[in-house]
């Protein structure tokens, strides 16, 4: 896989959300790298390569409020 300098998070609600989408990017034909797990920072991530080899954090942060467009007060 291609790598690169940089990983691209998405924020999504809550951990189902989390396993949700790497579950669905999976069924696109990205790759798991790694599974949604409790972070030490109070949260929740996994991690998917996109067919480009692009990595991709799926995060929750329960101290984040995303708005319904889903952009991210802090």
């Amino acid at each position: 896989m291609a790598g690169g300098g940089v990983t691209l998070a998405y924020d999504v609600g809550s951990p189902e959300e989390v396993d949700a989408t790497l579950a669905e990017a999976a069924s696109a034909g990205a790759t798991v790298a790694r599974p949604g797990a409790p972070t030490p920072w109070g949260g929740y991530s996994g991690v998917f390569h996109d067919p480009d080899g692009h990595p991709w954090e799926v995060a929750h942060n329960p101290f984040w409020t995303l708005a319904p467009g889903g952009s991210v007060t802090i």
